[in-house]
């Protein structure tokens, strides 16, 4: 499953961007939230009766010095003769300037390693090169792309300009790291936080806050059906300060929710940032 790429989404406690690539220099808040899965309803196709499992993802650095992020994502799947447990385990950095973005990725399955990937992107002007040097040594070119900091940043930057349609295209490191996926974002009115959320004890202070209902739908044009069909599409509430909250993963053939049960706030570092 294409997980990474909804934590992309989720990673960054960061306001709006300035103009051109680079991040803007604005306090960020870093942290470490945890999310709980289930399986929300999956057809007779897709095989699968349960999916339970957990996800925790933590954001580290600065605009100056770019963001480092760790993130974890552990499943247990069951169909109706086998049960199988999945764990993700991805740390990534993108540069201040959105130049450079590495990627490490290690999948297990039932603890045996499955898949290990490791490659970095290098951008230079309004293309991309992406060398892969694990499972095994490649170069890769893309057209113009953005790196998931970049992309989360123009999310909430046309959050808060009140647009509420528009598609763009991203490179996440994931699957095989070979190609940027073309997204479609749809941006709701602010809303508030109702009695009896759920998620009310994980917020804490931020229960106040107002948020934004987001959905996003991931495009691969080379595959069939092309643009018209989505690979999935992920939905969400997203924060000005760029936590997340209230997901919800559809694969086309299962849905899996994702519901906040922990969030642990760092302190800003103590240098200042002139960027």
């Amino acid at each position: 499953m294409r997980a990474l790429r909804l934590a992309f989404l989720a990673i960054l406690a960061t306001p709006v961007m300035a103009s051109g690539t680079g991040l803007a220099a604005v306090p960020l808040v870093q942290h470490r939230a945890v999310y709980d899965l289930k399986l929300d309803n999956a057809s007779d196709r897709s095989g699968i009766t349960a999916i339970s499992g957990r996800m925790v993802y933590e954001i580290r650095g600065s605009a100056c010095e770019g963001y480092t992020v760790r993130f974890r994502y552990v499943t247990q799947s069951n169909t109706s003769d086998a049960s199988q447990i999945t764990d993700q385990q991805t740390t990534t950095f993108e540069d201040a300037d959105g130049k450079s973005f590495s990627f490490a990725t290690k999948s297990y399955i039932d603890q045996n390693l499955d898949h290990e990937l490791r490659g970095n992107a290098v951008r230079e002007g309004s293309n991309v090169t992406v060398k892969i040097d694990k499972p095994e040594p490649k170069s890769i070119e893309l057209k113009e792309t953005q790196f998931p900091t970049q992309h989360l940043l123009e999310l909430i930057r046309k959050a808060n300009e009140g647009e509420n349609f528009y598609e763009t295209s991203i490179f996440d490191g994931s699957e095989d790291a070979d190609k940027a996926m073309t997204t479609t974002v749809i941006v709701g009115k602010p809303e508030g936080t109702e009695k009896g959320d759920p998620e009310v004890k994980a917020l804490d202070k931020l229960s106040g806050e107002k948020f934004w209902p987001v959905d996003i739908a991931y495009f691969d044009e080379a595959s069939e059906g092309g643009e018209d069909t989505p690979e999935y599409r992920i939905s969400f509430k997203l924060y000005e300060n760029g936590l997340t909250r209230d997901l919800e993963m559809d694969y086309g053939d299962f849905v899996i929710s994702g519901k906040l049960v922990d969030l642990a706030v760092f302190e800003p570092d103590s240098a200042s940032c002139t960027r």
